[in-house]
């Protein structure tokens, strides 16, 4: 009769079920997800814009006897959408400034000859150069400025005390000068708007008269949807009202082929506004109809501390005498 050997039966039980339960364990680990991954490093930060905050603009005192621009907050932009621009997304309304165009329209070329003729260095400036250091400028040679005081009929420069009055403060000759955008407002509208905020003029030896920079559109239709006539008309009426209010003649600040291509090359304002040219190379070129001569050559944006430079085209006692009138 055989015999049963009950502990012999358990142990063999319980061996299998522990081979059972390791082989499911085996199973388990080897399925995906079942394991934890080896814990990493948190994911990085996104990159942070290459620009750096724009400073706070600081305000100088406002020189004796020169005008000086509104106080209060800069005006928002209309809430309408500018036209899709062909070239690239629309910039912001109230960032244009003089020349914006000119190397997408006019291109560029070698810096500019020398000339016989006496040239008395300047520059332009806006918003986008910020705080400029004048007392560098200066250093550098340069000895007059024009600073932009107002676009349209929406924006004023927050940086035109510092730019407008260092730059006087320094000992430079320096003006203000408008961004025109004839499809927002008239002509007599937008300098009205201009005077009242900085583009004035008094006869101090140190204040020019005011500039009308009129120029390819940077938020649409390159001449604002206005027909050769309806140019004409509109600059008319900015340049008749400016000298209303203050007695000057406007500079006209243009390039020759948005001028032949929006006004027909009209040449009726050459008698009575200095021309301001802009052109990127080695000489001003053609010129609008009607002026022998220009005042001012824009002839780079890319100078040395604030980028956009000009040429007097005369000596200093030439400078001196477009501001005195």
């Amino acid at each position: 009769m055989p015999v049963h050997r009950s502990g012999t039966t358990g142990r063999r039980s319980l061996t299998a079920a522990a081979g059972a339960l390791l082989a499911t364990l085996a199973l388990l680990l080897t399925l995906p997800g079942a394991a934890h991954a080896a814990p990493t490093d948190p994911p990085a930060d996104p990159p942070t814009a290459t620009h750096s905050p724009t400073p706070s603009p600081t305000a100088d005192p406002t020189p004796p006897g020169t005008p000086a621009a509104t106080s209060g907050p800069t005006p928002t932009a209309p809430s309408t959408p500018a036209a899709a621009s062909p070239s690239g997304p629309v910039p912001t309304r109230g960032s244009a400034y003089m020349g914006m165009g000119v190397i997408e329209h006019d291109g560029q070329g070698g810096a500019p000859r020398d000339d016989r003729v006496a040239q008395t260095e300047g520059v332009d400036v806006s918003s986008h150069q910020g705080n400029v250091d004048w007392a560098a400028l200066w250093n550098s040679g340069v000895k007059w400025a024009y600073v932009k005081a107002s676009e349209g009929n929406y924006y004023k420069n927050p940086y035109f005390a510092q730019q407008y009055n260092g730059s006087y403060n320094i000992g430079m000759i320096r003006g203000a000068y408008h961004f025109g955008t004839p499809n927002d407002s008239s002509g007599a509208n937008q300098a009205n708007y201009f005077v009242d905020n900085g583009g004035g003029w008094s006869r101090d030896g140190k204040t020019l008269p005011g500039v009308l920079d009129i120029e390819w559109n940077p938020y649409g239709a390159q001449c604002y949807g206005k027909s050769q006539s309806e140019m004409v008309a509109w600059i008319r009426d900015f340049l008749n009202t400016y000298k209303s209010r203050t007695g000057r003649d406007a500079v006209i600040y243009t390039a020759t082929s948005w001028w032949k291509d929006c006004t027909g090359n009209y040449a009726g304002f050459a008698s009575t506004n200095p021309l301001w040219i802009a052109r990127y190379n080695t000489t001003v070129g053609e010129l609008p109809a009607g002026w022998g001569f220009h005042t001012i050559w824009q002839y780079t944006s890319t100078g040395p501390i604030v980028g956009d430079h000009n040429r007097f085209n005369g000596a200093y006692d030439r400078v001196q005498a477009l501001a005195n009138g």
